[in-house]
Order: structure tokens, then C-alpha cells, then sequence
């Protein structure tokens, strides 16, 4: 909804107030750690993403683990907040999709991409350092891979349920699968 408002107005609305990224905020993610409230400030997910596509062309699943790995597990961002953010960024000119082997498209920084991080050099140091702040407090937990496995899990049964009804045959394939992981980990 908001990207297509940053449409309708033009590609200069999106250079409004709160930087050269506009105002879009992200709304409330998964927080780990009893965390609460937001992670990100305006506009402030946009150069966290930019800077990690400046570090290497980069695919959206593997922004997701990054932001989540540089907050310890604390948080880990939606697809639905990271794709379109990437599309925005993509028609502000900051990043282009590059060539790949898959189905998947990577990003990587554009001169145009480059130049709005310089010129916003200090917010988003800033932004890297509360990243770090927000890390430090969240202190050993689960480790990020394994609380993004579990979601991925959580995920996949909740789509299967949704599906409809199953036959005897699969729910003791899923429970067999469950219940053998299940055992995995307890022996490990």
C-alpha cells in the first residue's frame, strides 16, 4: 500500500521528509528476547538494506538473515516489509537486479544508491550502531539460524492447515517427520 502511494505521487515524493527514502515505516515484526516496540525508525530499514547491497549484491532472503544475524536473533524482518522495500529501492533508482542462476533475483547498488549513502553517512552509522546496541541487549539466545528454522516450520504446518483437510496417510507422514526431528535434537 505504501509503495504504490510513493507511486501515484511520483518518484520525488519519495525524497520527502525523513531523508531521501520518505516516511514509510515498518510496522511490528517478530522480536525475540521479550523485546518490544520497534526496531527501526522511519525510513530506517531502507538504508540498513541499501548499506548490506553495497556490501555485495544480495538476494531479499538473505537480507532477511543478515539484518536478523546483526540483531542476534532479536528481530527478524518480514518478507512483506523487505520485498517491497526493495522494489521501492529499485524504482528510486538505488538498486538494479542483476543476472542470477535460479528464480531468484539479487540486488546490487546503483552510483545513485551509492551517493544517498554518503550523503546520509551519519544517520546510518547511527542506525548500525543501534543495531548493535539492540544486539548487545538481546545477549545469548537461541542462535538466529535456529529460531528462523522454526518459523519456517511454524510456517509450512500453518500453510499445509490451511489446505484443508489431510488424509490419515499424510498427518502420520507430518507426524513421523515431527516426531523423528524431534528425537534428533533431544540425542544432539
Amino acid at each position: 500500500m505504501h509503495r504504490m502511494r510513493h507511486q501515484h505521487r511520483g518518484r520525488d515524493s519519495a525524497r520527502g521528509f525523513g531523508g531521501p527514502f520518505g516516511r514509510m515505516e515498518l510496522g511490528h515484526e517478530r522480536h525475540r528476547h521479550g523485546m518490544r516496540g520497534r526496531v527501526f525508525g522511519q525510513g530506517d530499514l531502507r538504508y540498513v538494506i541499501l548499506r548490506l547491497i553495497g556490501d555485495q549484491p544480495t538476494h531479499g532472503y538473505e537480507l532477511i538473515k543478515a539484518i536478523e544475524e546483526r540483531l542476534g536473533g532479536a528481530y527478524s524482518p518480514s518478507p512483506g516489509i523487505v520485498y517491497p522495500t526493495l522494489t521501492l529501492l529499485e524504482e528510486l533508482g538505488y538498486v538494479a537486479a542483476v543476472p542470477t542462476e535460479g528464480a531468484k533475483k539479487a540486488y546490487q547498488i546503483t552510483s545513485e544508491g551509492s551517493a544517498a549513502l554518503e550523503a546520509n553517512k551519519d544517520a546510518v552509522e547511527a542506525i548500525f550502531s543501534r543495531m548493535d546496541a539492540v544486539a548487545e541487549r538481546a545477549g545469548p539466545g537461541p542462535a538466529p539460524q535456529i529460531v528462523r528454522a522454526m518459523e519456517n516450520l511454524r510456517l509450512a504446518l500453518r500453510l499445509r492447515f490451511e489446505r484443508g483437510k489431510m488424509t490419515a496417510e499424510t498427518v502420520n507422514r507430518i507426524v513421523e517427520i515431527l516426531d523423528s526431528t524431534a528425537v534428533a535434537i533431544e540425542k544432539d
